[in-house]
């Protein structure tokens, strides 16, 4: 939806803390420069010497016609340009209210951290003795620890330079729940390491030293400071110090900051060429491994010790490119919000891509990467190009296939299936943290961003970059819970291995080749780390861990019964399908003769088909033990589907007996008129009712499914409205004699409608086949219109009679002229989207629960539901009914329906002027109409663009409230209980809210005797067909009669099928005294005495318990109790 104005949407998540860009703290007596930075933390990765570009920048083309490539005009439109101004201005920290706080708590751990003394060398017994005994502190180790007998010693000596880094030098935070971070880099000096401390973890053992000193030099000298270990970016081989100060005097902690206390390397000690991601430094000891297994690569291993070594170099660089562009801090303003609402972060669990990633492969697109070695981005790009730039590269470019090599033309990567953006002069592969499964989601998600950019009709700013995109429940179909197992000691690797990670990895690997196409994508949340005391040794990062691996099906396969595999003549293909499949791969023969490896798989539903293969899986190559512990989230909606029938086929049947009723009619010969049009207007035949049209022979549907039908235009029919209500009649007559004699098993019955509303349709005629299959037909003709038109506009009719028309013209065109196109809409969209018609149910069943579906119209929660798979950003298209729901509810408490109209582009065809149109005719409605008596929520179309079809006569204000309210009710659940979440409670409605309930006895109407089946079956073949029963709704019409007699004085809740309680509010205006006059529109009681300030004129007030008592009386046995809160 297109905004109308430009007012503030506040950043989901977020809060108003943060760090200062214009004061950066100055350590070592020179000013910071910017930096690398993580997601919430600042940094990442840093230092190396910046070398000169292959292609000098005179020769660099930065032309119009290459940016174009890559970005339109500066912005998308002069909306989006405001809407992103305003996004910057929000997100941005207050730097200078924090400045003065940081930088004395800054500058008091360097002269802590520069205060402590050298230590001689210890072997690593000794260390750990030390340490433990004196200090009380552990030494933070990597996996697998050091050798006790090991040759080299730890040693301390004090550090070569103490330099603040990250995004808060740079001044590129954004404000965040989490406190502000400050990552503050400390220089290991050359002396504490030895030229082959790149092997074998020696140079990590001797950095956890290092770390441990400090920790230990800062719990001495600042005990108002509390100290905690944390791995940098979930890698533990990076951990950091985490310090946060108490309550004091000296620092102001009131902008809740802490300082990151990051070790780092000795710039150029190490020889580039040893950390290379295709060397190995890990080496077996002796008698272990072998020589293939030792010259296997450790790329993360080496690119762990490498980004140790670029801290510096790498904020060089982001100095550079901010001082270069313009444009590319707010670019990567936008690109850290981008990233954060779609719940990546730098951090391993998070992807291993945040926003040092972002700034870094920004600042390199903007030096390489284009054609023929010319930059990528132009430094004249405007934030949003340079975004969008990087969107886009990032969605067209492979990089796990394609590596991207900058300045590194003589390194040869080797294959993997990590991403690879190579950073030649620092040796840095920048994505080396993601994982494949983070790397296709990176992808995927750029994809579909660079779609919504792309939209030139709808604003998708808020998809973009308000949205929060990564609540599992509402992105994916299905979450399964993965028990992590247990990792076995004493296995040599060649590199350093997290083992959640590992075990995720191949996870993924297994049931990506497993489901085939049957599932689009396969997410893993991987573990988050968590700090730890000082005093500790570290977390177990090996008992009681869970993966969520989380799946968004692809519709079209998901339910498939056989996969084919490879024929038999292959044999290397089909040994290879064997040995993966087991026993459940066997051969088949198929009816174009090829014989074919298969698998088969037991019928039901997607999530039962689904878990059956997942189980399978798990079971053979990770054993029966680990499938057993699987747990699955998400077949709970469609459940509760379940009472109503989940097998979409019923509405196919009727489908089908809809097409040979238009037969018999269309085959008529005898009719006075041309037959024109018949039209389905029913949600029974676009497959969007709650309860499925179930029938039979003798078991009639019992709802009759609407149709109408339209012939060709004629002068003989009356000049009258009222008279061609009364000439419908004896068509419709006609038309059940001419059925009757094509088909004596065809049985017709004429009812009457609206008998108090002469200008409205008063007739119907209802169809029986003997399968059960029912229709109602009325007639619409088209001259109804002209009249209605100009009985409106003739100004010598009395006020009630053109109230009167204005009405019957409204309900014309809702009924006549659009809820046949609409029904056509979904009905197409519900083929289109299989998802469709389960999720427009589960929304009705909502407001059905919920006791709104006598207020919102069947049609408007249908247009509710098809937006979100039309206009489904920031996703892709709902494949499942879970998904599909979740998303509708978020819309719902997301819409601002005062300002913002529903607008669904059904033909995709829709331009930025209809759009705009739109959005002119709603501001015209709330000017004639500001009180939103009449049009509350306003509901466009390709069909309807006056926006008021389907919400012409209701909801009222409080109703479109309570909705809004209880959906943002329904999203905070989802979001505050996640994967937790009782599907049921969504659909529990308390009634506490209503003045009083009334409680219906179903049993006491008769409608159960009809549904009891024949015990025998001969008896039920003599039956006659029943159609007493059908459309009989006791329930309804008193409810309906209710709110007919109490209309004013009462505002009656009700479900659609849910008819055991009806909820009463009281309108406040008749709580006030009145005077007492004749024909008051509720019973009245006489004033109780209030004392003098009472005014003598105010006489009566309404009389609740006689209103209540009445109602009782009225609905006699099906009124079981009123219950009054």
């Amino acid at each position: 939806m297109a905004p109308l104005t430009t007012k503030r949407r506040k950043l989901e998540h977020t809060s108003d803390d943060e760090a200062p860009q214009s004061q950066k703290p100055q350590i070592n007596n020179r000013e910071t420069k910017d930096a690398s930075a993580d997601e919430e933390s600042s940094s990442d990765d840093g230092d190396a010497i910046q070398s000169k570009p292959k292609h000098p920048p005179a020769k660099r083309r930065h032309d119009d016609q290459d940016s174009a490539l890559y970005a339109g005009g500066l912005y998308k439109s002069s909306m989006f340009k405001l809407q992103i101004d305003e996004l910057l201005n929000e997100v941005r920290p207050n730097y200078e209210k924090r400045a003065a706080g940081i930088k004395s708590a800054l500058h008091q751990l360097k002269n802590v951290i520069e205060g402590i003394e050298d230590r001689e060398p210890l072997p690593i017994p000794d260390a750990i003795k030390l340490f433990s005994k004196t200090h009380k502190i552990a030494i933070p180790f990597p996996d697998p620890k050091p050798d006790n007998n090991a040759a080299y010693k730890l040693i301390y000596s004090k550090p070569s330079g103490i330099n603040v880094v990250g995004s808060y030098a740079l001044g590129t935070m954004v404000k965040s729940e989490r406190p502000l971070c400050v990552d503050m880099i400390v220089n290991m000096p050359k002396s504490v390491f030895q030229e082959k401390d790149y092997l074998n973890y020696r140079y990590f053992y001797k950095r956890a030293y290092y770390l441990a000193t400090i920790a230990a030099g800062l719990h001495t000298a600042m005990p108002d400071l509390s100290l905690e270990y944390e791995f940098l970016n979930g890698n533990s081989l990076h951990p950091i110090l985490v310090a946060r100060w108490k309550a004091n005097k000296k620092i102001d902690t009131s902008s809740r900051f802490e300082v990151h206390i990051i070790p780092a390397a000795p710039r150029g000690f190490f020889a580039e060429a040893k950390l290379l991601p295709t060397k190995n430094s890990i080496r077996p000891k002796d008698g272990a491994g072998n020589d293939v297994a030792a010259a296997e690569p450790s790329p993360f291993y080496n690119s762990s010790l490498s980004a140790d070594c670029n801290f510096e170099s790498y904020l060089q660089l982001l100095h550079n490119a901010s001082k270069t562009s313009e444009g590319f801090k707010d670019a990567c303003l936008l690109g850290r919000i981008w990233l954060r609402q779609r719940g990546f972060g730098s951090a391993i669990s998070q992807g291993g891509i945040g926003h040092f990633e972002w700034a870094a492969l920004t600042a390199l697109l903007l030096k390489g990467g284009g054609p023929r070695g010319h930059s990528l981005l132009s430094p004249g790009y405007s934030s949003y190009q340079m975004f969008k730039a990087v969107v886009q590269y990032l969605s067209n470019t492979d990089l796990a296939k394609k590596p991207m090599l900058y300045e590194a033309s003589d390194f040869q990567a080797a294959k993997s299936d990590v991403p690879m953006f190579y950073d030649g002069p620092r040796g840095v592969n920048i994505l080396y943290r993601m994982t494949p499964f983070s790397y296709e989601l990176l992808r995927d998600e750029a994809k579909t961003s660079l779609t919504m950019l792309n939209d030139s009709a709808f604003d998708q700013f808020e998809a973009t970059f308000i949205t929060k995109a990564d609540q599992i429940l509402q992105k994916y179909d299905c979450v399964i819970n993965i028990p992590v197992p247990v990792e076995k000691d004493g296995l040599f690797s060649c590199d350093h291995k997290i083992h959640a990670t590992t075990f995720a990895n191949r996870v993924f690997a297994i049931l990506k080749e497993g489901l085939t196409d049957r599932v689009k994508l396969l997410d893993i949340r991987g573990i988050e780390t968590s700090p730890w005391p000082i005093k500790n040794l570290g977390a177990s990062t090996n008992n009681d861990q869970t993966l969520n691996l989380a799946v968004l099906f692809d519709p079209a396969n998901i339910s498939r019964l056989v996969d084919h595999g490879p024929p038999a003549e292959d044999k290397k293909k089909a040994a290879k399908f064997q040995k993966f499949w087991g026993e459940k791969a066997e051969l088949r023969r198929f009816k174009d003769g090829s014989i074919l490896e298969s698998l088969v798989w037991s019928p039901g539903s997607s999530y039962s088909i689904f878990e059956e293969i997942v189980t399978y899986l798990t079971k053979r190559h990770f054993g029966a033990e680990l499938s057993k512990k699987l747990s699955f989230i998400g077949e709970g909606f469609e459940k509760i589907l379940s009472s109503y029938g989940s097998s979409g086929k019923a509405f196919e049947v009727l489908r089908q007996a809809y097409d040979s009723f238009e037969k018999d009619i269309r085959d008529m010969e005898s009719l006075p008129l041309q037959l024109r049009q018949l039209s389905a207007v029913d949600p029974q035949l676009r497959s969007s009712s709650i309860g499925l049209p179930l029938f039979a022979p003798r078991q009639p549907l019992h709802t009759p499914a609407g149709v109408l039908i339209q012939f060709e235009g004629s002068g003989r029919w009356p000049d009258d409205v009222v008279a061609i209500q009364r000439t419908k009649i004896a068509f419709l007559l006609k038309i059940g004699e001419l059925l009757a004699e094509s088909n004596d098993s065809i049985t017709t019955r004429l009812g009457i409608e609206n008998e108090d509303q002469p200008l409205q349709n008063c007739a119907f005629l209802d169809v029986f086949y003997p399968s059960g299959a029912t229709f109602r037909l009325r007639i619409h003709n088209e001259r109804e219109q002209t009249l209605l038109e100009r009985q409106v506009k003739d100004k010598s009719s009395d006020n009630r009679s053109r109230e009167d028309a204005v009405s019957a013209l409204s309900i014309y065109k809702s009924f006549n002229v659009q809820l046949p196109l609409h029904t056509q809409s979904i009905s197409t969209h519900c083929t289109r989207f299989p998802l469709l018609s389960p999720t427009i149910r589960l929304v009705k069943k909502w407001f059905d629960r919920h006791m709104l579906s006598s207020h919102i119209s069947d049609e408007l929660i249908e247009l509710l539901a098809v937006r979100v798979f039309l206009q489904p950003y920031p996703w892709k298209a709902p494949s499942s009914a879970m998904s599909g729901f979740l998303r509708t509810l978020l819309f719902i408490s997301k819409w601002d329906w005062r300002s913002t109209p529903l607008i669904v582009d059904f033909n995709g065809t829709m331009t930025d002027k209809d759009v705009s149109t739109i959005n002119t005719r709603l501001e015209a409605w709330r000017k004639i109409d500001p009180g939103m008596n009449r049009t509350v929520l306003f509901a466009a179309s390709n069909h309807d663009t006056t926006g008021t079809a389907f919400t012409d006569n209701g909801p009222s204000k409080m109703v479109a409230a309570r909705m809004t309210a209880l959906a943002r009710s329904a999203c905070n659940a989802v979001k505050d209980q996640s994967l937790d979440l009782d599907t049921r409670s969504l659909f529990a409605s308390s009634t506490n809210d209503y003045n009083f309930v009334i409680h219906l006895n179903p049993k006491a109407t008769g409608i159960s005797k009809a549904k009891d089946s024949h015990r025998f079956k001969n008896l039920e073949v003599q039956s006659e067909l029943s159609i007493d029963k059908v459309d009989y709704r006791p329930l309804q019409m008193f409810s309906e009669e209710l709110e007919n007699l109490y209309n004013g004085s009462i505002v009656f809740f009700r479900g659609a099928t849910d008819m055991t309680r009806i909820g009463g509010l009281w309108n406040p205006q008749t709580a006030v005294p009145r005077a007492f006059k004749v024909n008051l529109a509720y019973a009245a009681k006489p004033l109780e005495e209030k004392g003098d300030e009472e005014e003598e004129a105010k006489n009566v007030e309404i009389n609740k318990s006689a209103m209540l008592a009445e109602i009782a009386r009225l609905g006699g046995d099906m009124v079981s109790r009123i219950e009054i809160h």
